[in-house]
């Protein structure tokens, strides 16, 4: 049995449930599904996806993906996408390896290997996938081996592995997606960091216009370079931040529809759950219902 398939059966005994699970290494998660699924909205932060078994689709504006064991996914800024998992049975699960995309150790290591700001053509998208290579493949295995090990050695090895991870992306066939939304002055760049701004500010009322000069852009462009990145608009990227926290308030248990939406920034909860059914295709209560149940 070669190492992959080790690893795997690792897995599956380690995670005997279908989840998706932090691990004991800060920045590292496991996904395990026993089941296809529907097509669902929701959000993906900065990461990269190895799939080692199984498989998963995709949709991001009019693209559509479909991804397999073998196949690696990046995803540079944080974005609304659909997605569900296409080929999981109970013996033979879709297991994939999740690294978050560290921005901090992006920059120094483009530093480190003196990368040149990259060329981003009107193609240019911030998610993709790609064929994983032998050295990228061992790299995410070692670090799953690592959860087996004591705390200790997983505190120094863990941050090793993790930074050689981070290198191959960026050395590799999609590299160019990361650099671009963590090289300065860029469009990518500077999107990012107007998502990070309505992140931190999801429940306020934000002009558009003034966050748009912040970025040193004319609002046609800012609105233009924003919709290319994430597809969608700012305002209706506020809206979907704001109902996808009201959705885990939900799930948490410790909110209804009401107290939620208020604490999401919603004057009203009538608009709330008209938005939030338009959204998510269900009134909060049988969604949030479908999904404890599932």
């Amino acid at each position: 049995m070669n190492r992959l398939e080790q690893i795997k059966e690792k897995i599956i005994k380690l995670y005997n449930e279908p989840g998706y699970y932090n691990t004991s290494i800060k920045g590292f998660k496991i996904s395990k599904r026993e089941e296809p699924s529907e097509l669902k909205k929701c959000f993906y932060t900065p990461l990269a996806i190895l799939l080692l078994q199984g498989s998963k689709q995709t949709i991001f504006g009019d693209r559509e993906f479909t991804f397999g064991a073998g196949q690696y996914i990046v995803c540079s800024v944080d974005i609304p996408l659909m997605s569900r998992i296409k080929d999981a049975t109970k013996e033979n699960p879709c297991i994939g390896l999740v690294v978050e995309l560290d921005s901090y150790l992006i920059s120094q290591l483009m530093t480190e290997m003196e990368l040149i700001e990259p060329e981003c053509n009107k193609n240019q998208t911030c998610f993709a996938g790609a064929d994983a290579d032998e050295d990228l493949i061992n790299a995410f295995i070692r670090l799953a081996e690592l959860l087996e090990q004591p705390e200790g050695k997983q505190k120094i090895l863990a941050p090793m592995i993790l930074k050689e991870i981070h290198y191959l992306l960026l050395s590799g066939p999609l590299g160019n997606l990361i650099k671009a939304a963590n090289t300065k002055g860029n469009q990518y760049n500077q999107i990012a960091g107007a998502i990070n701004l309505l992140k931190e500010n999801y429940k306020e009322k934000i002009n558009m216009d003034e966050l748009a000069k912040s970025l040193n852009l004319a609002t046609s462009s800012f609105y233009r370079h924003f919709k290319k990145v994430t597809t969608i608009s700012p305002l209706q990227y506020q809206k979907q931040l704001r109902l996808y926290e009201a959705q885990r308030l939900m799930i948490s248990g410790e909110h209804n529809a009401e107290s939620a939406s208020y604490l999401v920034g919603y004057e009203s909860p009538t608009q709330f759950s008209r938005e939030y059914k338009k959204m998510f295709g269900n009134p909060p209560k049988t969604d949030i219902k479908n999904l404890v149940n599932a």
